[in-house]
């Protein structure tokens, strides 16, 4: 138990990692802290910064990015746009395997997040075959796309600030909103220990 509990507290100490696809220099990394508001409790606050604004899933479900996406689970979200031909598949294909890894868990306490930073191009019909591709099923792996508002306002909560989609972050961003524990991974991390961070950060103490 002290062991596990060392290992946790190892992870939420982890530094924020640096890394990004393509090499871009001028994308804001640093998620900041939402805004305290008197009386609003953990729950509240977490919708109120990172909003429920409705996305589309592959599957073509309309759900909402707090309620339906961030609730009650821990979650790794990676940022990506279809049409990428070098950094994108590769990492959704290691991702492929982390949910492999995860097992049983994976759709039941943690949720792997494909989010697309170019929802112009990025429909909801052209990420289902994408998905489909690595092998993910909805309920344990979501792709995202939406409304071009609704996903540059959810993007910009994340820490991604760059207008061209090729200059997207490829860092990955785990969180468990209930705890209020959030960090970010390489993605050059081998599947093995993602896994293992995001079995972590699920169990984290509260």
């Amino acid at each position: 138990m002290r062991r596990s509990w060392i290992l946790a507290t190892a992870l939420l100490l982890l530094p924020i990692a640096s890394a990004h696809a393509h090499d871009q220099p001028k994308l804001t990394t640093k998620m900041r802290a939402a805004p305290a508001v008197p009386d609003l409790s953990r729950e509240e606050r977490a919708r109120a910064y990172f909003t429920d604004l409705p996305l589309i899933a592959q599957d073509g479900r309309e759900l909402r990015f707090y309620s339906d996406v961030l609730k009650d689970k821990t979650v790794l979200i990676y940022m990506f746009f279809a049409s990428c031909t070098d950094a994108c598949p590769l990492l959704n294909a290691k991702l492929a395997q982390v949910k492999d890894l995860l097992g049983e868990r994976a759709g039941r306490d943690i949720l792997l997040v494909s989010l697309t930073v170019d929802p112009k191009t990025d429909t909801p019909e052209k990420l289902r075959g994408y998905a489909e591709s690595f092998g993910a099923s909805p309920s344990s792996w979501l792709f995202l796309t939406g409304a071009d508002k609704n996903v540059d306002t959810i993007i910009r909560k994340l820490g991604h600030t760059a207008p061209d989609p090729a200059g997207h972050l490829s860092w990955l961003l785990l969180g468990n909103t209930a705890k209020g524990r959030w960090t970010k991974l390489p993605p050059s991390l081998p599947e093995p220990a993602i896994a293992e961070r995001l079995r972590l950060l699920a169990d984290v103490p509260g």
